[in-house]
């Protein structure tokens, strides 16, 4: 049975809508406790935070009722990034964590992550076996007593102390920088924790109303920190999404840094301190392949996997690998973090760039992008690309082309009638005319 609630990234829709409504919500609180009984017996203890949408109120109140009613107990914490929700599952030793947002999205929408005992998204089968529960017609009507929820004050702080303590007090003295919170769950905690490490911290949408979540702001719109750092002079801007989990940087001349040159810098380093394990970093097939050539250069592997950062996690836990990520954004130090943190991994930057003594501008300028064609084509069907002859041969012919020095990546949307053409190479030249050549071949055959 393929899962119909779930995607790569929990439950996600537009709120009020199925499947973000209460009822859904209500059924996804007595859901999680039953699999929970099930699969360990007795009461449990679930954590739920949430991020600054409106909508997180009555989705809050509706898992805590389900959960509550087959007798859990439940930890509220507020609005808190989701790496927070992941590390407080663990360390306070829950049965689960459950983190309501819909990362960079707009307010409208709205989504649930739930997180194992040990911090991780849960894996495919235990989110089958609350999917199946949340759709039956009936739930067996609950026994026993009633659990309860209590608000825990203490929750951020936990949270600061953990993050503080991966990269030492004072870290952060004589480093000034911008940090956009795009009015989403770090709002509060952010700016914080860059301030008792001793940066001077310059804050930037930290007015949450319901409704300004990602509004032309953070993570999606670096552009407006980098003019920030321009205009005060600052060492560095850091943009985090609506819960956090991603981050994006600006350096000090106020240029957006690409996410791939943040990740090969971070292998860079980890490599030089003699702590990337496996020697390897993980990353998806999004990624440039100047990344891959540049770490190469340094005798450090690259593993590539599908898109989303569930797969990069799934790739280094199955390997043991401790750094991974997408370009967007999303890195994951797993020696400290079960889920990308943009908190954490933004500690980790600065921390590198005080202790090489080096501006982001130079450390980033550690590889060579390749020129990239992405071209986006309707399709009147999907058939393997494969069986269609004339799309075939084109996509060959370009990888013949290219040889070990470029890429052709074909992929159909998983929502739309589209299919997204990728070619990279070193020759820009090279790259656009053999997107160009795929790209007629898919409008011969199969094109809308």
């Amino acid at each position: 049975m393929n899962k119909t609630l779930f995607g790569t990234d929990g439950i996600r829709g537009i709120a009020n809508q199925y499947p973000i409504t209460p009822e859904v919500a209500l059924r996804v609180g007595r859901a999680v406790a039953r699999v929970l009984q099930s699969n360990g017996g007795g009461r449990h203890k679930v954590v739920i935070g949430k991020d600054t949408r409106l909508s997180g109120y009555m989705l809050e109140t509706a898992i805590t009722s389900g959960l509550v009613s087959e007798g859990s107990r439940v930890l509220l914490t507020g609005p808190a990034p989701t790496p927070a929700v992941a590390h407080l599952t663990r360390s306070m030793g829950c049965d689960a964590g459950i983190m309501l947002t819909a990362s960079h999205n707009p307010y409208q929408d709205n989504g649930i992550k739930i997180f194992g005992s040990d911090g991780y998204k849960l894996n495919d089968q235990l989110e089958l076996e609350i999917e199946k529960m949340i759709l039956a017609d009936e739930l067996p009507h609950p026994e026993g007593d009633l659990g309860k929820a209590i608000r825990i004050d203490d929750a951020m702080g936990r949270y600061i102390e953990f993050t503080k303590n991966a990269v030492g007090a004072n870290s952060l003295s004589g480093l000034k920088i911008v940090v956009d919170c795009a009015n989403g769950a770090a709002y509060y905690v952010g700016p914080l924790i860059f301030e008792e490490l001793g940066a001077e911290v310059i804050q930037m949408s930290v007015h949450p109303d319901g409704r300004n979540i990602n509004e032309g702001v953070g993570a999606l719109h670096p552009e407006k920190a980098a003019a920030m750092v321009r205009e005060h002079g600052a060492d560095v801007g850091i943009c985090f999404d609506g819960d956090a989990d991603r981050v994006i940087f600006c350096d000090e001349n106020g240029e957006v840094i690409d996410g791939d040159r943040i990740l090969c810098l971070c292998a860079k380093a980890l490599n030089e301190q003699g702590k990337l394990k496996g020697n390897t970093l993980v990353a998806t097939v999004m990624s440039n392949l100047g990344m891959r050539d540049a770490l190469a250069a340094d005798g450090i592997k690259l593993e590539t996997t599908g898109v989303g950062d569930r797969h990069v996690l799934e790739c280094m836990r199955e390997k043991g690998y401790n750094l991974g990520g997408e370009n967007s954004g999303h890195i994951i130090y797993s020696d400290y973090a079960t889920t990308g943190d943009g908190i954490m991994s933004a500690l980790m930057l600065l921390s590198m760039m005080r202790d090489k003594g080096e501006p982001l501008s130079k450390l980033a300028d550690c590889m060579e992008v390749y020129p990239q064609v992405l071209l986006g084509l309707d399709v009147t069907e999907k058939p393997p690309t494969e069986e269609v002859p004339e799309i075939d041969a084109a996509i060959k012919a370009a990888e013949a082309a290219f040889a070990d020095k470029g890429r052709v990546f074909v992929r159909y949307s998983g929502t739309e009638r589209k299919i997204r053409v990728l070619t990279e190479c070193p020759d820009e030249e090279l790259a656009k005319s053999q997107a160009d050549l795929i790209a007629a071949a898919i409008r011969n055959t199969i094109g809308a």
